[in-house]
Order: structure tokens, then sequence, then C-alpha cells
């Protein structure tokens, strides 16, 4: 803690020495002031109706909460110039709150209070720990249509809700009523500064037009009322004014004392408001740190902001003050104007204190109007956010979904339209996964074999009845929606006129399967069986397994075949593929006649490369020397010297890369190394049974060039003969 401190101080040192003072004094000033008239127009607005009496404790609350969390945030957030506040978003749930609490007077302020703080605290805590223990990228990804139809719904919520404060609440049915000259004289000039605030700072975009525009509309309405002849009490009776009841400061606003009022059953039954309070607190700290990303182009430490926004909202709470998150305009404006400092965040935060310890009075001059019209401001502001600026570039089904939160928020409420709003992404997202295949790639044996080394035979047969064993390599996550196709193909396949003799399927690239798709491959494996196709899985996922051997018969489960990899998969199929046609062949001569004559050459060929190894071998029995190796002992290893030549005269051994898997097999007059062989994978040679290589140490084949140049001459050519078949298997 000592050391942050320091190094806090060394920072705030540093940019004044670096003459960023000015820079910082001219943004903090102007976030300072733009963010104390938002900041008392959301506590007025929070405290109104019924809580009327208690506005100004109320503004004193959010103000204390504003001051702590653009201070602390400031000071510890990873973007020096961070602006924080109240977001719009969170003022309608808990306006919500304020007026729903069943209670009364004294009573009724100490139960909102209450609610209002424990929320605080319990957000705070909710954001260090997700920042302490790195779960924040958890939270990154909230669907964009979802967050976007959520902010529009919002922003359409806060101008409602500002007409109504102001007197003009949706029930048009009493139209008449809105011509009243009291309730005129609110709503209409409210309802004009706030479009015209908006469209100016749109177009202007200079920061100072807000605060410029509050002393304005001030001064102008209190003139205007001097006029008419009307005292600030009078106003404030008949709604036209805020009603101060403040001696001084506006904060403490509560002591504990006060808290001991509060009616608990009441603020039990706000539990649910509490608990929407602390998601849209989440969701607005994860857009406004993806917000602030976008605008000073630079990547953050998420965690690092979890855990500065967590403590300044409990420090905010345990004060009597409210969750905040940082305001992503006024913290580009840091950036814009070059005071990319935390002098800035200070002075932003000096201002709201000022005025916090010292301005209590000033609350009895705010026309109502004008907190009404800076409610519209922010409303409009969050209706371009989410709603405007989210029609370029964006699917129609996405924009839909949006329309459909949009919608639903206005005529049912907050957490109506986002569940609505998610469960309508959660079917676009299953409909679009449905349409992904999930077959990457399909083969057959024929195509495509395993690493095994064969007899001449045995390739002859694969590549006359390879075509009668399918291989389907899967992708991605297999579910509900994306396993039909997937069986569909399988169906087509076996009620074909010759359906296949083996069904190999890869999962290697299967990144998760779902409980209704286990279930539909399963009736596949049984009706596959029923038709005597064999099932090889290859790489099966544990609950695949698991599932399978659950609820397929334990006749059809054992005869499932599950192998580790794709090459162990491949061989298995050829091991079936030349078994069948070994079977088909043992009822008549013709297949067998037909194949030595199809295999005729290359056997021919195959016989003199061994006459010619056995005859190369007989010659150089003086130059090598034999070496016998069990089944599962290391021919050679890449840390082993490779140094000597090694043959393999009798026997089969696999070259194997460091996770054990095959690359290809050895058979005699191949050679043992592993730098021969297929590149750099290769670690280690493995015998698959006993063996017998000749060696040729270095010595000897020095001794041969010099005695036998004739002889070491047609070993090399043998060697690099043998060594580019290798390399073409």
């Amino acid at each position: 803690m000592i050391s942050t401190l320091r190094n806090i101080g060394h920072e705030l040192r540093s940019d004044i020495h670096a003459r960023k003072f000015v820079p910082a004094l001219s943004a903090g000033l102007t976030s300072g002031l733009g963010l104390l008239v938002a900041q008392i127009a959301f506590g007025s607005f929070i405290f109104s109706g019924e809580l009327a009496p208690y506005s100004t404790q109320g503004v004193g609350l959010i103000l204390f909460g504003n001051f702590a969390a653009c201070l602390l945030i400031g000071l510890s957030g990873g973007f020096r110039g961070t602006i924080a506040g109240l977001s719009p978003a969170l003022v309608i749930i808990m306006a919500t709150i304020a007026a729903t609490v069943d209670a009364e007077e004294e009573a009724l302020f100490a139960t909102v209070t209450c609610a209002l703080i424990i929320s605080s605290v319990a957000t705070g805590l909710c954001c260090f720990l997700i920042g302490r223990f790195h779960l924040a990228n958890l939270l990154r990804f909230i669907p964009y249509p979802v967050a976007a139809g959520f902010v529009a719904g919002l922003g359409a919520t806060v101008c409602l809700a500002a007409l109504s404060q102001m007197g003009a609440g949706p029930d048009w049915q009493n139209v008449s009523a809105l011509l009243d000259p009291v309730v005129l004289w609110v709503w209409l000039p409210g309802t004009m500064y706030g479009v015209a605030l908006y469209i100016a700072i749109k177009r202007l975009g200079n920061p100072l037009i807000l605060p410029a525009s509050v002393a304005i509309a001030i001064g102008g309405y209190n003139l205007v009322l001097n006029l008419l002849d009307m005292s600030i009490v009078e106003a404030g009776t008949k709604g036209l004014l805020l009603a101060s009841t403040a001696q001084g400061g506006l904060w403490p606003a509560v002591f504990p004392t006060d808290l001991l009022h509060a009616d608990l059953p009441a603020m039990a039954g706000q539990v649910p408001n509490m608990l929407t309070l602390m998601l849209i607190a989440f969701v607005c700290v994860v857009m406004n740190i993806a917000g602030l990303e976008l605008a000073i182009d630079r990547e953050l430490d998420w965690d690092r902001e979890f855990r500065a926004t967590g403590s300044a909202s409990i420090v905010a709470g345990l004060g009597g003050g409210t969750v905040a998150t940082i305001v992503v305009p006024a913290s580009m404006r840091s950036k814009l104007l070059g005071a990319t400092s935390r002098l800035t965040s200070v002075i932003a935060a000096l201002v709201i204190g000022t005025a916090l310890f010292l301005g209590g009075g000033m609350l009895a001059f705010i026309p109502t109007a004008l907190i009404g019209g800076i409610l519209i401001f922010a409303g409009l502001g969050l209706l371009e956010q989410g709603f405007l600026g989210a029609r370029k570039g964006l699917p129609r089904s996405e924009f839909g979904i949006i329309l459909l939160i949009f919608v639903v928020i206005i005529f049912f409420g907050l957490i109506e339209g986002v569940g609505v709003g998610i469960l309508a992404t959660l079917v676009f997202f299953a409909v679009r996964l449905s349409r992904v295949h999930p077959v990457e790639s399909w083969f057959t044996v024929r195509e495509r074999r395993s690493n095994k080394a064969r007899p001449v035979p045995d390739r002859v047969i694969l590549q006359e009845d390879g075509a009668q064993a399918l291989g389907y390599r899967l992708r991605g996550y297999i579910f509900f929606g994306s396993v039909g196709p997937l069986t569909e193909l399988h169906r087509e396949s076996l009620a074909g006129p010759r359906p296949p003799i083996c069904l190999l399927l890869d999962f290697a690239a299967v990144t998760g399967i779902d409980f209704s798709a286990m279930i539909a491959l399963a009736r596949f494996f049984r009706s596959a069986g029923e038709a005597g196709t064999r099932v090889v899985l290859s790489a099966s996922p544990g609950q695949l397994t698991s599932c399978l051997e659950r609820n397929l018969p334990a006749v059809v489960f054992t005869d499932l075949v599950l192998e580790p990899n794709l090459d162990r998969a491949l061989e298995h199929c050829e091991e079936i593929i030349i078994a069948a046609w070994k079977t088909e062949a043992a009822k008549g001569d013709k297949r067998r006649a037909t194949l030595l004559e199809q295999a005729s050459d290359d056997l021919e060929r195959h016989l003199e490369q061994q006459i010619h190894f056995e005859g190369l071998i007989e010659e150089l029995h003086d130059w090598i020397t034999p070496c016998d190796y069990a089944a599962g002992q290391a021919l050679a290893t890449a840390d082993s010297h490779n140094e000597v030549l090694q043959l393999l005269a009798a026997g089969r051994a696999s070259a194997r890369d460091r996770t054990g898997e095959r690359l290809h097999q050895l058979g005699p007059g191949d050679i043992v190394s592993t730098n021969a062989l297929s590149g750099t994978r290769v670690v280690s040679v493995i015998a698959d049974e006993a063996c017998r290589t000749m060696i040729l140490p270095s010595a000897a084949r020095q001794a041969l060039e010099e005695q036998k140049m004739e002889l070491a001459f047609r070993l090399y050519r043998y060697l690099v003969t043998r060594q580019i078949g290798i390399g073409a298997g």
C-alpha cells in the first residue's frame, strides 16, 4: 500500500515537471463541471417523488460516490486521465429502487440509502474479486446486439423518465394537462434545452458547452422568475426549482444512526432490484472499459480496471455513495487535450469535492426543467450509442435483436428486455451454428493410408477395396443442431446399394460435444452395427465414450473400435478391409488370381530390391555387425549418436514423434536413423517386434571407402535410392 502511494506521488510530481499541469487543469475543470451538473441531475431524479424532501441529501450521496470514484479510479486505473462518474444506465434502476420501497418519510430515505450502499459495496467487492483473481476476460463476451439494445432501451427509458419528472408523463390521454402554465414552464424548456444541448455538443464538440449552457440556463431561468415576481421558495413549492434542505455542505448526507431507521422487510423486498443494479453495473463496467480501449486506441489491463472500479465502489459505498464507472467521453477528452495525467482526475475530483463540501445552498437555484433537460441529453446520447450507432455495417438479424430489446424494455422493463435479447441471440447463434457443417473433410482408405508398412498384396487389396472404408474428419463444437447433417450423411451411405464395411470418425479437431449430439450418434452407431458396418472412432472425447457405454447395448459398444489417433484408426480400418477381402476370396480362386495379376509387377520389383539388399549385406559381411532388439526397444533416438549406419535386416520398427505417434513404419532394407526419416519430427525409432539390424560404424565405413571403393559406391547408391523411396512413401 505504501509503495503504491509512493508511486502515485512520483507520477504526480513527474506530470507537474513535464508541464502537464496546464492541460490537466483545463481538462480537469471541464470534466469536473460537466460531471457536477450531470450528477446533480441524476441525484435529483433518483430522489424525487416521495423522496423529494431528501433530494439534497440524495444529491450529496451521488456526488460523494462520484468524488470517490473519480479520485480512486483516476489514481489507480491503467489510463492516466480517466474520469469516472455515475453511468446514466444505472440511474433508472436506482430510481426504480427509490420509487418501489414500501416505507414512509425517514424510514423511506434510510431504506433507499441502505439499499444503494449495500449494492455499491457488493458490486465493488465483486469487481475487486474479479480483478484480483484475473476473471475479467470472462465478462468480455457480452453479445454486442444485447449490449447495444440494452443501452438503446435505457436511453429511451431515461428520456421518458425525464418527461415524467417534468410533468409530461407517457399518459397522453390527458394532453390538456400539459398546457397548464406551471407544467408547461417545466417540460417545454427542459425538453428544448436537452435537445439543443445534444445537437450543439454533437456538432461542435466543445466540452465547455455543457457547463456554460448550465450557467446561462440557471441565470436566465431565475431572471425570468424574478421578473415574474416569484420568490425562490414559491418556485420551489410549485416544482419550478429544486428544494434544498442543506445548511452548508452536502456531505455527510447520512450518519450511521440515520440508517437505523431502515425498514428491513422493505429492503428485503428490493433484493431483486439490487441484484439487477449489480448486473447492470457489470455490463456498464465491461462496456465502458471496452469503449475506453477503442477511444484511446490502446489495450487496457481489464483485471486492473476491475480492481480499480471495485476499490472505488467499496470506498464510495462505505462513505454513503453509490457505484460509479468510467465515463468514456470525458476520459477521451483527456487524451485529445494532451492531459493524459493523473492530475486531470485529481482536479476533476476536487471540483466535485468543492461543491460537495461547500455548495449545499446552490441546489435551491437549479430549475427542475434543467434537470429534466440534462436527463434528456443523457438519454439521447445513450440512444445514439446503442441504437443509431449500431446501424452501420450490422447484419439485419443482429439489428433486429437490438430493435426487439429496445421495444421490450420500453413496454415491459429492463430485465425482460435483456432476457428476451439473450434468448434471441442464443436462437440466432444456434441457427447459424447448425449451418456450419461438422465435417471438415472426408476420405476413403483408398485415398488415405496409415503409416504402417504393408506387403505388396495388402497394398493392392487396399487400392482395390479401400473405397469401402469411409472416413470423416470432424471439427468445432458438435451439438443438437449440427449433428443432424452428419448423421444424415451417414444414413445415406448406409442406404446405398453397397454399404461401407468400415466407417471412421476422427474427433481430433472437435472442441466439444453436447449430450443431445452424443445420443444421436449412439442411435446411429446402433443402426450401423445392424447394417454390418464397423465403426472406428479416432481421438474420441472421454464424455462421448462414457455416454456410448451407458446408452448402447453391450454387444454394440464392444464392437466399436476406439483408437487414440487417426493413424491407428486408419490401420484398424485397413485390417478390416483386408480381412473382409480374404473372407470373400476364400469362397473362390477368382479374386486371388486377379490379385496376383495386379500385384505381379510390384511383387517383382519388391523381390528385386530384397535380392539386391541381401546381396549387398552379404558383400558387407566383413564390415558390418549384427544387432538384435526386442519388441518395444529403441533402435535409435534423437539423443543417440547417429554417426553409425544402421540398416534394418529383419522385423518391423516405427519412427515416432515426441507424442509417440507413428510417423512411418520401417521394414527390411530401410535405414534406421532419426535424421534420415520425415525431417526433424522423428525423435525415436522403436521396434514393433523382434528386430535385427546391421551396423556399419564410422571407422569401418572409412576403411570401406579406402579399400573397397566400388562396394562403398554401390552402398551409397542404394541408400540414396532407399531414402527417396521412404520420403515418397
